[in-house]
């Protein structure tokens, strides 16, 4: 077993060298910014002094090896620390911002992002760096209760109204949920495309200006609903009314029971009276199409308003701060800030790059983050060997988590992304319980699902029109509210018992 181990540590020195060997002919000028935290930061990177921030930082070497980084050393603290630079264009040309994180003893709640601070006004200092410090761009995880994700935010200066607006990127990906070193990159192109990377796999391809990838869109609407239109007094949007015509017919007793005993019927042998008459019924589930408003108090039908115009929104007009553009007027990077608020200690920062080409973020993949993960990554699988578990199931187990972790991104998922993320970590930190979690999911998945093909409700009765009017929707807005209020109610009865004949609560005269 150590022979082997040595072997191939071996083979990783040579590949590394050949790495560095390629790397060294590329130019050096696309290197804008690099940090590889070889030396002790202070007097390079300035600790912010305002009060909140009470986190310590630390210069210190990543677990099991001897690469230094820059380590958040306190649990439940605030942190903050910048390094300022020569002011970087993100104007018509490629740029690549990409840095190492290891979240070496995980991370429940926290952030491991770094901001790209735009040059700050007259007067400021670094000591002075906080959460208000503005910034051209965001990057990096964040992960926190319903939060899971590798941010990217920029804030763009809207040329009309003159005010800072914060852009996010839509669904972006989640974050790596293991104690291995990751390397994040964010490549900024001139054709306004924009590629985020994880260990230099593409997780994410958007477009500046397009409003499907960012929130809000980069350019605003063209119109929007005038401030100063006010809804004419004598706007009804009441789409039915009960007719006042109508007459409750005179063999309607509301005071009858639904039910009343059958004096022919007769106990059929072998009842068994000290039996349940119900027991429930584990595999039902409550139909989609069950309506609660079958039943109730008679009422009277409803009449279309011949005055309805539907509910009223006001006019649109020319939007004051709209603009185009073809690229997104980036303010320059005038400094790296660290600006976070986590849980765990433990969280590593390296290797801080800022370069022209894509190459040369790749071969810095290649030389710094490469051989780390490899060796971690080995490591891990020792441990989950000697844990009992084979190779194949674990490999196997970490390939099936990366696809959850894929698939949970899926847009239609968004509103129980929460949920499923707490499930595949619990599945991994429980790798005994993963077919049921993943079964769990399937089932959460499934439902979504054929909630979104089937639908809900059924469509309310239809209703009686007068003068001629033309239909409307028959269901209003406190139908579906009362309904939504007895759905509790119902979901505690057997979904799967036969419910006793009913009579309609609605008559067509």
């Amino acid at each position: 077993m150590e022979g082997s181990w040595k072997i191939h540590r071996l083979q990783q020195l040579i590949a590394a060298l050949l790495i560095t060997s390629f790397a060294s002919q590329i130019c050096a000028s696309d290197v804008i910014y690099y940090e590889p935290f070889d030396e002790p930061f202070e007097g390079r990177w300035i600790v912010s002094q305002k009060d909140d921030y009470k986190g310590v930082w630390k210069h210190s070497k990543s677990e099991g090896h001897d690469d230094y980084g820059l380590l958040v050393s306190d649990k439940a603290r605030k942190y903050a620390i910048v390094k300022e630079l020569d002011q970087i264009s993100l104007k018509d040309r490629t740029v690549v911002l990409q840095f190492e994180v290891r979240l070496q003893d995980g991370l429940e709640c926290g952030g491991a992002y770094l901001k790209y601070l735009r040059p700050q006004g007259a007067g400021w200092q670094p000591k002075e760096f906080d959460n208000e410090s503005p910034y051209s761009i965001m990057f990096g995880p964040d992960k926190c209760g319903s939060t899971n994700k590798v941010h990217f935010i920029f804030k763009h200066k809207n040329p009309k109204s003159g005010e800072y607006v914060e852009h996010h990127l839509k669904n972006p990906p989640s974050v790596p949920s293991d104690k291995l070193s990751h390397v994040y990159t964010a490549i900024l192109k001139p054709d306004n495309e924009l590629s985020i990377l994880i260990d230099g796999e593409e997780k994410k391809k958007a477009n500046f200006l397009s409003a499907d990838d960012f929130e809000p869109p980069l350019i605003p609407d063209k119109t929007i609903p005038d401030p100063n239109d006010k809804k004419p007094e004598d706007w009804d949007e009441r789409a039915k009314i009960p007719d006042p015509n109508a007459v409750k017919p005179d063999d309607w007793d509301e005071e009858a029971p639904m039910e009343i005993k059958d004096e022919e019927a007769v106990k059929p042998e072998g009842w068994l009276d000290d039996e349940p008459e119900e027991v429930d019924d584990p595999e039902s589930i409550k139909p989609e199409d069950w309506d609660d408003e079958e039943d109730g108090e008679w009422e009277p039908p409803k009449l279309i308003i011949r005055n309805y115009k539907g509910v009223w929104k006001p006019q649109q007009i020319p939007n004051p701060d709209y603009f185009e553009l073809e690229k997104p007027d980036f303010e320059p990077i005038a400094a790296i800030g660290i600006e976070i608020w986590t849980m765990q200690d433990g969280v590593l920062f390296d290797n801080i790059l800022i370069a022209g080409d894509e190459k040369v973020a790749e071969s810095y993949r290649l030389t710094t983050w490469k051989p780390k993960f490899d060796i971690e990554k080995e490591k891990q699988k020792t441990e989950e060997a000697a844990a009992g578990l084979s190779d194949g199931l674990s490999g196997l187990q970490k390939k099936v988590f990366d696809l959850l972790y894929k698939i949970v991104d899926i847009p239609f998922l968004d509103a129980y992304k929460p949920k499923i993320i707490d499930l595949i970590e619990k599945g991994e930190k429980q790798p005994n319980i993963t077919i049921g979690v993943i079964a769990s999911i399937v089932v959460v998945i499934l439902t979504i699902f054929f909630r979104i093909l089937f639908g809900g409700k059924k469509t309310a009765a239809s209703v009686s029109e007068t003068h001629g009017a033309a239909p409307a929707e028959t269901s209003t807005n406190q139908e579906e509210s009362s309904g939504e209020k007895e759905e509790d109610e119902h979901e505690k009865e057997d979904a799967a018992a036969v419910p006793p004949r009913r009579r309609s609560t609605r008559r067509e005269n």
